[in-house]
């Protein structure tokens, strides 16, 4: 905890960013969920107490499904695989885009307790940003048709956003931070130490890079997470929302 602490004092400019960042997300879920519910003719309360369990008891399996993230031989080790989406989905399937941002960013709080940042928050809020664009656009399209059409349209829809808002971020924002800290190379050069995963980006190309790489991942995560979530939801609804 306090080496936490300190590493918050130590960014505290970043952290506030990170914070307003998250703020502004989850403003934007509860205005599309009560969208849903008017749509749908209900007036659920945003955090009942079966919500606020629930999104406690899903951020700490997500927390710790992050700890458990690993490399892949075909993309750079700075990038790690990992499924703390899955328990993401789920709950918001369950309770709406708000509790899927909600539970996004609690389990960022818990990973960081179990395993303080070593990119001074910018691979915690890589992971939440990218993470909402898979969890966000799912749950809203969800929250508005509750049929396994709309879950299917929803997580097309999900994984399509976060494979271009990854790509995105990547190439504009989070490898220009790597390359920084990797003793403040130019990105381009960044690009080129990875040329013998993939030849395909030794020009140093930052678009051929977040093509080759970056995209790929972020369809392995997406599709991962949203197929195991399409077979295990409907079986686990009753029990979530307390119906069983």
């Amino acid at each position: 905890m306090s080496e936490l602490l300190q590493s918050v004092k130590e960014n505290s400019a970043y952290v506030c960013g990170f914070i307003a960042i998250v703020a502004a997300i989850f403003v934007l879920a509860i205005v599309l969920e009560k969208l849903a519910q008017k749509k749908n003719s209900k007036n659920e309360k945003l955090l009942s107490t079966r919500r606020i369990v629930m999104i406690g008891m899903f951020s700490a399996v997500a927390g710790v499904l992050m700890l458990l993230e690993f490399e892949l031989p075909i993309v750079p080790n700075f990038y790690k695989l990992d499924f703390s989406e899955l328990p993401v989905l789920i709950c918001g399937f369950a309770f709406g885009p708000s509790a899927a941002v909600l539970t996004e960013f609690i389990k960022i709080l818990v990973k960081l307790m179990f395993k303080p940042t070593t990119t001074a928050f910018v691979g915690e809020l890589a992971n939440f940003a990218v993470g909402c664009a898979l969890v966000l656009p799912a749950t809203t399209i969800y929250s508005f048709k509750k049929t396994k059409a709309g879950a299917l349209i929803a997580m097309i829809t999900g994984i399509c956003v976060m494979v271009v808002f990854g790509s995105f971020f990547n190439a504009v924002y989070l490898l220009p931070v790597f390359a920084k800290m990797f003793g403040g190379m130019p990105v381009e050069e960044l690009v080129k130490m990875y040329a013998e995963i993939n030849p395909a980006v030794s020009g140093g190309s930052v678009t051929s890079f977040v093509i080759v790489f970056t995209a790929p991942l972020n369809l392995i995560k997406g599709g991962a997470d949203a197929l195991i979530t399409m077979l295990t939801y409907k079986k686990l609804s009753p029990l979530l929302k307390g119906t069983h």
